[in-house]
């Protein structure tokens, strides 16, 4: 996959990433990257510190989106 550095306001830049790049690694908006320098380019790591927070997040989304099925298997 190709992205485009592009220049913000205050002459920074940022990395865009495909949406199906996000998806491929289970990533979201806010969700953190290592970026490590090589002879060759650059690697960039997902930073997996949350883990148990991230599965707690799926696990009530999974809940709330079947609540009503869950609590009639609970009777």
């Amino acid at each position: 996959m190709k992205t485009i550095v592009r220049k913000l306001d205050d002459g920074s830049g940022v990395v865009i990433l495909p949406q199906e790049m996000l998806d491929n690694l289970n990533m979201r908006v806010g969700d953190q990257f290592q970026i490590i320098e090589t002879d060759d380019g650059v690697i960039l790591r997902p930073v997996r510190s949350d883990d148990v927070e991230r599965q707690m997040r799926a696990a009530r989304d999974v809940m709330d989106q079947y609540e009503a099925a869950l609590q009639r298997m609970a009777k």
